[in-house]
């Protein structure tokens, strides 16, 4: 397995990944399966605030494994503080994990659920000079995981992002995203659980603080499969759907996941 081609099929999927790359087999690795009766009340976790700033989108991509909206994070422009966290952290991009119906593709799993996809919105702190530097320190990142559950009414939030999804069709192809709050895509409630965990790609570094919200945003199965109809090859190549880019839950080696609700 080449250190470039880690992905989802069964010949470079995440039972392999930690061939190359060995923290996949970390202590602390994401994502993981919350089950309610073990989640610690904590009453001392205050609320989370995002300020994101509208004009700080920038690009929305396609890289083969998922699909991703970058924002600029040269200042602290658009900036999540609060909850678990010490500090302002700056959002650097958000993507999305689905399966190949809409029975599956969260990676955390919640009591047995899985949802039809989960978005992630990666930010850093600026304390550790640039992104990679915060990738290397245990409080680098903040991750805020929102659930995508299938119901009858289609979320106008998802929709900006799904327009785009023609402009972006296959691996490689990136195109403007801008004026975009990303805050829309919160659910109203901002109860969550956190724990200390990784990143669910490669090279998995174990420097993420988990905020994953407890209610999920609702979209249609129209609005999942337009997700499911991008490619994960390049246009000269046959297409070939991008699904199930999603990493099975890790073992929880002792860590306690803490709730802001009882």
């Amino acid at each position: 397995m080449a250190q470039s081609v880690w992905g989802y099929d069964s010949e470079n999927g995440p039972e392999r990944w930690h061939e190359n790359y060995p923290l996949a087999k970390g202590d602390k690795q994401s994502p993981i399966e919350i089950n309610s009766k073990d989640v610690q009340h904590d009453s001392s976790l205050s609320a989370w605030h995002a300020s994101y700033d509208p004009g700080a989108a920038k690009t929305i991509l396609n890289n083969g494994r998922t699909c991703r909206v970058v924002f600029d994070d040269t200042f602290d422009r658009s900036v999540l503080r609060g909850g678990p966290l010490t500090g302002a952290y700056r959002l650097r991009q958000l993507h999305l994990h689905w399966g190949s119906s809409d029975l599956h593709g969260s990676e955390h799993v919640i009591d047995g659920v899985k949802y039809a996809a989960e978005l992630h919105m990666v930010h850093w702190n600026p304390k550790h000079g640039n992104f990679a530097g915060a990738l290397k320190q245990p409080d680098g990142v903040a991750v805020v995981g929102v659930f995508l559950k299938v119901g009858k009414t289609p979320k106008p939030e998802m929709k900006r992002i799904l327009e785009e999804i023609e402009n972006i069709k296959t691996k490689g192809k990136e195109a403007p995203f801008l004026h975009f709050d990303p805050s829309i895509l919160f659910p109203k409630s901002r109860d969550y659980w956190t724990y200390h965990g990784s990143f669910t790609t490669p090279p998995c570094e174990e420097c993420i603080t988990w905020i994953l919200l407890r209610e999920p945003i609702e979209v249609s199965s129209d609005q999942m499969a337009k997700l499911r109809s991008l490619s994960k090859n390049d246009e000269n190549e046959p297409p070939s759907p991008l699904v199930d880019n999603w990493r099975p839950p890790q073992p929880l080696k002792g860590r306690i996941v803490r709730a802001s609700f009882k």
